[in-house]
């Protein structure tokens, strides 16, 4: 099924995808910045490139999916290369050294990624690790023309980069004094252009520091995704994903470091989504207006809930996230489900002998699993329109549930959500200890000793425990098949 996305360079045109390699994409996205943890804004990017990730592999072809980790360069005002870098104020703040920052939020990063069943990359490099690479490519843009020194700075020369701007739709003029965000606080003796961006600092006073030919510093916070990206990926990538605050100057910069070294397109498909809102304002942590997938999990909210509420908006629109659309998203996580266990409960009962009424009945869900199958793939494949392949899967369970299936035709039911959830990713159960809640043995225990009391005819303990199990968050549901329970 042919695949289109809205690519950033040509002003979101929605494209044709066909990765250059026949069966392969290459794919990198931009990964944190590990000095505090991820919050659920940044998870939205996240998100976006783990259902890319997941329909590419839906749809047949290798992902080879690169996600950077930074824990050097990246300063506190990163539209202005100015201030401090996050990993040193985050160490100065907490009394720790850098690296011990940046291993404990990395960790909780790779933590939140599994409580959110997001699939793990390929692989995940670290800045700290290929300041080599940084070194080099610094070195070549010197070497033809493309960089200079301006004092104890490197710095790129946007002017010699005619392509520069394109992919955020700016024009030269436009990245002049006081134009998008780009004069720093540090005006640079010898700077040529307000848009020059920093390649290499000498500091021999900043707490992460290498050696280089031009002195002991650090990298500039651009330059280690072209070089990850490049060493990792090769020379052109298929995909490149981030948040739209990652556009300019980050992504501009990227393409403007690799593109005069090797000659070609850095990127085929730019993808972008749009920011994380909360109550009307983009969530941030320089705001103080954020949720962290943890917090989340300590107030009772699953984790898939966050999952499903992220990529149930359109990726290109804004979207509001408050605690009621979760609670709302949880409720149609439970809804799925449910409707999932029901059919695989059912598919266990053999089906009436009986010939044509039932004969019929399987046909008629043989059917209308094939239509839902090709009508989910065919939104998601439309540049990942999830609210629409949403809306399929709860037309479909509708008329599932009022054909009321069992046998061959409920396992067909159940095997067809099985197969979308490769894309969706919320069937596959948690471990729910990770979010401070009880184990699931203990909650199924209890609703055991409320299912033996009740057939003893103790209904005061039978409704002690109900009590104790809606306290803690559990709906239970008397069924013709027997005692169920989820979690609010």
């Amino acid at each position: 099924m042919v695949m289109r996305f809205a690519n950033t360079m040509s002003c979101c045109q929605v494209e044709e995808f066909v990765p250059l390699e026949s069966g392969k994409v290459r794919m990198y996205n931009c990964g944190p910045t590990v000095y505090f943890y991820a919050h659920v804004g940044n998870f939205r990017a996240f998100i976006l490139a783990d259902l890319l990730r997941r329909l590419f592999e839906f749809q047949g072809l290798e992902v080879n999916q690169v996600m950077n980790i930074t824990d050097v360069g990246h300063m506190t005002v990163d539209t202005q290369d100015a201030g401090e870098d996050k990993l040193e104020k985050a160490a100065r703040a907490e009394g720790k050294t850098p690296l011990d920052i940046a291993r404990f939020y990395e960790a909780a990063f790779f933590e939140d990624l599994d409580r959110l069943n997001i699939t793990r990359a390929t692989r995940y490099p670290r800045a700290s690790e290929h300041i080599a690479e940084m070194i080099a490519l610094t070195q070549a843009l010197l070497e033809k023309g493309y960089a200079y020194q301006a004092g104890d700075t490197i710095l790129y020369d946007i002017s010699k980069f005619p392509g520069y701007g394109e992919l955020s739709h700016k024009c030269l003029e436009d990245l002049q004094a006081g134009a998008g965000g780009r004069l720093t606080d540090e005006m640079v003796a010898g700077k040529r252009n307000p848009g020059d961006f920093r390649l290499w600092k000498v500091d021999p006073n900043h707490l992460l520091q290498w050696d280089s030919p031009w002195g002991r510093g650090y990298p500039g916070w651009h330059l280690e995704c072209s070089v990850m990206a490049r060493k990792y990926l090769g020379d052109t990538l298929d995909v490149h994903t981030g948040g739209e605050d990652n556009i300019f100057p980050h992504h501009e910069s990227e393409r403007a470091q690799i593109e005069p070294i090797t000659g070609k397109p850095f990127v085929r498909f730019w993808i972008h989504t749009r920011h994380l809102m909360t109550e009307g304002t983009k969530m941030s942590k320089s705001l103080g207006n954020y949720y962290t997938v943890r917090s989340l999990c300590q107030e009772g909210f699953d984790p898939i809930a966050i999952r499903y509420l992220l990529m149930s908006a359109h990726y290109r629109a804004q979207l509001n996230f408050t605690k009621e659309a979760l609670q709302g998203s949880w409720e149609s996580v439970v809804r799925i489900r449910q409707f999932v266990r029901r059919m695989e409960e059912a598919a266990t009962k053999a089906s009436a002998p009986a010939g044509a009424g039932e004969a019929g009945k399987e046909r008629e869900v043989d059917e209308t699993a094939g239509r839902f199958l090709e009508a989910f793939t065919d939104a998601v494949s439309d540049d990942l329109n999830m609210s629409k392949a949403l809306g399929h899967l709860f037309d479909f369970m509708r008329e599932v549930n009022r054909l009321d299936p069992s046998g061959a035709a409920a396992c067909r039911a159940g095997e067809t959500m099985r197969r979308v959830d490769r894309i969706l990713g919320i069937l596959q159960s948690l471990d729910t200890a990770v979010c401070g809640r009880q184990e699931d043995a203990e909650i199924d225990d209890l609703v055991c000793r409320r299912v033996a009391a009740r057939k003893a005819r103790d209904f005061a303990e039978a409704d002690r425990i109900r009590d104790e199990l809606a306290a803690r968050g559990i709906v239970i549901e008397d069924t013709k098949e027997g005692t169920r329970w989820y979690r609010k």
